[in-house]
């Protein structure tokens, strides 16, 4: 029976206990010594595709040490020795009995294809949580001097990832990934609901002027009661209707609005105060909404990344639909502020990915000639 090593084993550095990947790694590092010419049977990994530096240092050396004679490479350990020599320039803690050790645990050289290609799923995965642990960072940067631009530049950087694994792991069918959407976080509203009292306030006492931020949405706001009231004030601005805190009153009455919580005189006082004007309040609501945007779509990402039981078509179609929702407001943005932002080039659809694990497994058990 093969020899599992401990985590802790040879002084790797792994952590207990290691997740399947780590012995998906030793499995095809075990196929690749064994038989080097079986790297012409591997794509789509390199060695930062591995988890471990261990793992990613030995893939180097097999990589870039040129391939031994199969005779010769049979008869003696010559080139398993220049591997190990090269891999503990990068990793130290490797040893001959680790190279053994690999040898051994490898079930079936010839699944070596379908060993890169979980390989490679794996870090697709890593790759996909950092991308998006980067936007949620992003958007909590108080640092920023131009916070949206710099949000919407991270989350193109972000679907540039998306976009890159598609190429290797096309969506099957939309399979939503199985990992529940974690809910939206509700931060501290004192700021803004100060300016969308201004907001509505001075929509109120300058009606005319709700025309002009058409791309501000209820939704924008950070209460239901506010995004109520805004959609009071846009129905009477559209119909040509007397403008007032009475008659935006009476209209949050008719919509069910005033239900208990908001007395109707806090509603009157509160539209009463206008200051600055619509564009402005509403630029800045419409700034604070993409913000709490991106950030959910990088806290929703980020949770489908962080569970191992997606696999990559799941997480590519969740990131995808995720993505969409700052698509959306980011052309909301350009028109309410002017500028227009780069907009990242999309690639061309790919027609083919590499090999399934299943293809692969199933090439490699119709030819057990070597194990």
């Amino acid at each position: 029976m093969p020899h599992i090593p401990e985590p802790d084993e040879d002084d790797l550095g792994t952590v207990a206990p290691p997740q399947p990947v780590f012995y998906v790694e030793q499995a095809l590092l075990g196929a690749l010594l064994l038989h080097p010419h079986r790297l012409d049977d591997v794509s789509g990994i390199a060695a930062d595709s591995f988890s471990t530096a261990a793992h990613a240092a030995l893939y180097t050396a097999i990589t870039t040490l040129p391939r031994p004679d199969p005779a010769e490479h049979a008869k003696n350990t010559k080139w398993l020795d220049r591997v190990l020599a090269t891999g503990r320039d990068e990793a130290r803690g490797l040893t001959a009995s680790y190279l053994h050790t690999l040898v051994q645990v490898c079930p079936w050289p010839s699944h070596a294809p379908a060993y890169a290609r979980m390989v490679e799923a794996e870090h697709a995965r890593r790759r996909l949580q950092t991308a998006a642990e980067r936007l949620v960072h992003t958007v909590h940067d108080a640092s920023l001097p131009q916070p949206v631009q710099t949000v919407l530049a991270e989350a193109d950087a972000l679907a540039t990832v998306v976009d890159d694994i598609t190429n290797r792991f096309p969506p099957r069918s939309g399979v939503l990934p199985r990992t529940l959407a974690p809910l939206a976080v509700t931060p501290d509203h004192t700021e803004a609901v100060e300016e969308e009292h201004l907001l509505l306030a001075t929509a109120t006492a300058h009606p005319d002027d709700i025309d002009s931020v058409r791309w501000l949405l209820p939704d924008d706001l950070t209460l239901p009661l506010h995004a109520g009231l805004w959609q009071c004030l846009t129905a009477l601005a559209r119909r040509n209707e007397p403008v007032d805190p009475v008659t935006v009153l009476w209209e949050a009455q008719q919509r069910g609005l005033l239900d208990g919580r908001s007395e109707p005189g806090e509603v009157l006082r509160m539209l009463a105060e206008p200051a600055g004007s619509v564009e402005y309040w509403g630029e800045r609501a419409l700034q604070r909404s993409l913000l709490a945007i991106a950030e959910h779509t990088g806290q929703r990402i980020k949770a489908y990344a962080a569970d191992p039981a997606n696999t990559p078509f799941q997480l590519v179609v969740g990131a995808r639909r995720a993505l969409a929702d700052i698509s959306a407001v980011r052309t909301r943005w350009q028109h309410a502020s002017g500028v227009t932002l780069p907009q990242r080039r999309r690639p061309a659809p790919t027609t083919r990915a590499g090999p399934p694990t299943t293809r692969a497994a199933h090439a490699a058990r119709s030819t057990r000639a070597v194990r």
